[in-house]
This record gives structure tokens, C-alpha cells and sequence, in this order.
């Protein structure tokens, strides 16, 4: 079974569906993350197969994929110019998170050092 993360629903759904108007881009981050997590690995697929997949043109999954990578949602890496692409979806709600914690765990420690 799927595990979303609650942000993707909360959050990510109204900010690309509603403020963005690009559904195609959530159902291919929801599509990405769902074969991600199938995988447990880096997603190569060709735009044409992802297309087909999700039930769109592949027109609009490229123009998708080019405004997740511009987002920082996803990151896509080919080995060449022909070469099929891998995705790897990102969570940058969770590194920030994680960034937070971090900062707040080394500036008590940072505290306690200097007798405060």
C-alpha cells in the first residue's frame, strides 16, 4: 500500500492543482512517488511510457517534469542527450524539517557550551 505523506495532500495538492493550475504535474509527482517507493530506487522511464501511465499527453508530462525540476520537487538525470531519464522524487518540506531540528539541537548544545 502507498504511504503519502500527509503534506502531499495537505499542502502540495491545493499549491499545484489550485495556485500553479498544473494538475498533470501533481498526478506525475503522485505517479513518481508511488513507482519510487514500488522501487525503492530512482524511477527510469521515458516520457512516452509515463504518459501513457498516468492518461495524459506527453506533451504535458514534459512540461510537468520541467516545473517539478523548477520547483525542487524532482530531481531527472540522463547519462546522455538520448539516454532515458531517471526521477527521483524530492521532499524538501522534510530537509527543511530535518534543517530546523538540526539547527535548534546545535544551538542548545552551543548554549550549555558557553554556560548560558
Amino acid at each position: 500500500m502507498l504511504a503519502l505523506d500527509d503534506y502531499i495532500v495537505d499542502v502540495l495538492l491545493r499549491d499545484l492543482v489550485g495556485h500553479d493550475h498544473r494538475p498533470v504535474a501533481f498526478l506525475v509527482y503522485l505517479w513518481l512517488a508511488a513507482e519510487q517507493q514500488r522501487r525503492g530506487d530512482e524511477v527510469r522511464v521515458s516520457y512516452q511510457e509515463m504518459a501513457e501511465t498516468i492518461g495524459v499527453a506527453k506533451s504535458s508530462v514534459q512540461s510537468a517534469v520541467r516545473w517539478l525540476v523548477r520547483r525542487k520537487l524532482l530531481a531527472a538525470t540522463k547519462q546522455n542527450a538520448t539516454a532515458t531519464p531517471r526521477y527521483s522524487v524530492l521532499r524538501p518540506w522534510t530537509d527543511s524539517a530535518r534543517r530546523s531540528a538540526s539547527r535548534a539541537s546545535h544551538s542548545s548544545r552551543s548554549g550549555r557550551a558557553s554556560g548560558r
